[in-house]
């Protein structure tokens, strides 16, 4: 072990720790600070300011003169997180993901690399002599970031959106096309048919085997450690070094092996105890990856800085190009096929992980490291407030899309046979309490869900109302033009069921004067999520405002308070039945 690698590992510790601070306070995402702690205390940039200001740099930089000392342990950090992202992959899950999750899931990938190639050919990349630049830079920025991407998600509370269901299934996808890559990457140096094929077999051979245990050997082992949880730790992490270690005697990636690992036991009933327990391990050491990777960036120049803001120029639109025209072809609708491109327009730290494996191969030159380290800061940033302010990018983009005749699905004639029929409930917007409402009104009196209108932008949800005889029309409540043009003036009741987190363009609180303006005699009931927002809405003119959390108290205290009752137990033998009986349109 080198004498340095103790002062080696603080100095990186320190350093990433406070540029953490600095991002977070700019609200970047933290890797970039990892990164560019690695370049400063590193020995190519470092050593770059402190020629170019040696009054202003300290004598001491680069602190870290030999970057090779964390190399050994920075490897463990990069096992430890393809481990957790294999955890985090649900192969059933997958098996059950509808059409368009599939479709675009396996066509992304491959079309982003596919345009990819004749780009990076454009920027004067090549493969040849030992080097796979061209293929490494198609394939490393066709992969987007699971880390930023369902951060954002989650905070927009979007990830159960039909947009951000096929989201998040095309980054899974992306995770299964990263171990086909970690599975040809060491035998490029002798690219032969033969000797790929072998080594997709050994890949093939690793999965099935792994598996295999997965199904007849672990679950004994894992549920007697379960109550052990310092047990339950040593026991995870012990599968995985063994698949990651098999995977390096056989000629494989270590990395696609613990990726390997944590997929066989993603569906295990321990899986969330397992990533509590690693999660904090796994993040020093990935600290420490990030950090090396940085000591790796080449001294900045314009080249590189000018090929970094192409690269991510055309990381962005290769997502439209790729994602847009697949699902609209599917009848996904303008909107569905829009935010899936907006949210992934950033590369992966897989990206970084491929590359960096493909540096220590000698597949690729420092030059790539730095474009991509470069691009992933550029994407990472832009593509964050893309997300952020993905509906009024959506407006926009759809009045160009609507000019070059791509037509959404709310078509004329759709709207045409509704003329003449009065409705006499107005569901505006459709999500989880409108799904339950229909089940529940399905199961008490079906008839009334003839006098039933729903206006929302859900494809699925609009299909899936039409299978069931229920009127849709397929718009944004947003637009006051959409409410106009449904003819609602005679409606007896407006419903609003969708929290303000969730609706997008507008709120419950400024959706009630123009419904009242359109529906003079309609009883209009909205939904708030606090008491002085629902009064702000009683103030505007609503009829009723509920409050999901008021109501759900009510529900839990009159559960407890028939705790001892006897008819506790029909009761949830009801509620399991309902439950059962699967009458929702959003399951």
């Amino acid at each position: 072990m080198p004498h340095d690698l103790i002062p080696a590992i603080g100095l990186s510790v320190v350093a990433a720790a406070a540029l953490a601070f600095v991002a977070r306070a700019l609200r970047q995402p933290v890797v970039l600070a990892y990164v560019a702690a690695g370049a400063i205390i590193g020995p190519t940039v470092g050593h770059a300011v402190g020629n170019v200001w040696p009054d202003a740099w300290p004598a001491i930089f680069p602190l870290v003169k030999e970057e090779a000392s964390i190399e050994a342990i920075s490897e463990i950090g990069l096992i430890l997180m393809l481990f957790m992202i294999g955890l985090e992959i649900d192969l059933k899950q997958l098996a059950r993901a509808g059409q368009k999750v599939i479709v675009s899931g396996i066509s992304q990938f491959l079309l982003c690399a596919a345009v990819g190639f004749p780009f990076f050919l454009w920027l004067g990349f090549r493969m040849g002599g030992g080097r796979w630049d061209l293929a490494y830079l198609a394939v490393a920025t066709a992969m987007s970031s699971t880390m930023i991407v369902v951060k954002l998600l989650y905070d927009k509370q979007e990830l159960d959106t039909l947009a951000g269901r096929i989201t998040v299934g095309v980054l899974v996808f992306q995770d299964i096309w990263a171990i086909i890559v970690l599975a040809v990457q060491p035998n490029l140096e002798n690219p032969q048919l033969g000797t790929l094929a072998l080594a997709l077999l050994k890949g093939i051979g690793l999965v099935v085997g792994s598996l295999l245990a997965s199904r007849y050997l672990l679950p004994h082992l894992f549920r007697s450690v379960a109550k052990l949880s310092e047990l339950m730790l040593v026991a995870s992490l012990a599968w995985c070094f063994l698949i990651a270690g098999l995977a390096g005697w056989a000629g494989l990636s270590r990395a696609m092996g613990a990726l390997i690992a944590g997929i066989a036991i993603s569906t295990f009933p321990y899986n969330r105890e397992v990533i509590a327990k690693v999660v904090n391990i796994r993040d020093f050491f990935i600290t420490l990856f990030f950090v090396a990777l940085g000591m790796k960036i080449p001294e900045p120049s314009l080249r590189l800085v000018g090929l970094a803001a192409a690269t991510s120029g055309f990381v962005v639109l290769s997502r439209f190009v790729t994602l847009f025209p697949v699902l609209y072809l599917l009848r996904s609708g303008n909107r569905v096929s829009t935010l899936p491109a907006i949210n992934l327009a950033q590369i992966s730290e897989f990206s970084l992980v491929i590359v960096s494996l493909g540096l220590a191969l000698g597949h690729v030159g420092e030059e790539v490291v730095g474009v991509l380290v470069f691009t992933l800061a550029i994407t990472a940033t832009v593509s964050t407030y893309m997300v952020l302010y993905s509906h009024p990018l959506f407006l926009l983009l759809n009045r160009a899309f609507r000019r070059i005749g791509l037509r959404d699905i709310d078509q004329k004639e759709e709207r045409e046979a509704e003329k003449g029929v009065e409705p006499s409930i107005l569901i505006v917007g459709f999500f989880r309490v409108a799904s339950s409402l229909v089940g529940e009104l399905e199961r008490r009196d079906p008839r009334l869900l003839k006098d039933v209108l729903v206006i929302d932008f859900n494809p699925e949800v609009h299909r899936a109302l039409s299978r069931r005889g229920i009127r849709c029309i397929y718009g944004d409540i947003a637009n006051t033009n959409t409410l106009a043009e449904a003819d609602v003036e005679h409606v007896k009741v407006v419903l609003s069921t969708i929290p303000d987190p969730i609706l997008k363009g507008t709120s419950n609180l400024r959706l009630i004067r123009p419904l009242r303006r359109l529906c003079p005699e309609a009883k209009i009931v909205v939904t708030a999520e606090t008491g002085p927002s629902a009064l702000m809405m009683y103030g505007e003119g609503a009829d009723y405002v509920s409050l999901p959390r008021a109501d759900a108290a009510r529900e839990l205290a009159d559960l407890l308070l028939r705790l001892e009752d006897t008819q506790l137990d029909s009761h949830r033998e009801q509620h399991v039945q309902e439950l059962q009986a699967g009458q929702e349109v959003i399951p």
